[in-house]
């Protein structure tokens, strides 16, 4: 079980590290991006202690009735939460996507433009 954790790890880390390049590449307020960078672990981080936690004790109860009335209740939370952090994530993408969508002043290019130099 331990190599297997290990592996979800470097997954979820290559995922993180995967989402802080795309927010570098990004035009966007440092501010916005260092908060999205920490929605984004959190619900990763969330979803994937949700799921180790949900998978353990769904193990413990598969096939066994008595299990599964003490413990369904405890792994509807689990799921729960697994939900919740997904939503984030949705709703994180939304974010994104509407900060990228809006329009851009030509004023403000200009000005960037001018700063640059």
């Amino acid at each position: 079980m331990s190599h297997k954790l290990e592996k979800k790890n470097a997954e979820k880390e290559a995922k993180i590290e995967k989402f802080r390049s795309y927010l570098s590449s990004m035009e966007v307020d440092d501010g916005k991006k260092s908060l999205w960078l920490e929605v984004y672990e959190n619900s990763v981080e969330d979803r994937e202690n949700s799921y180790v936690l949900f998978y353990d004790l769904k193990m413990q109860v598969v096939g066994n009735i008595a299990h599964h009335a003490v413990y369904g209740p405890v792994l509807a939370k689990y799921l729960e939460r697994i939900s919740k952090a997904n939503d984030q994530l949705t709703k994180l993408v939304e974010m994104i996507d509407s900060e990228m969508s809006k329009e851009v002043d030509a004023d403000e290019i200009f000005d960037r433009i001018g700063k640059k130099q």
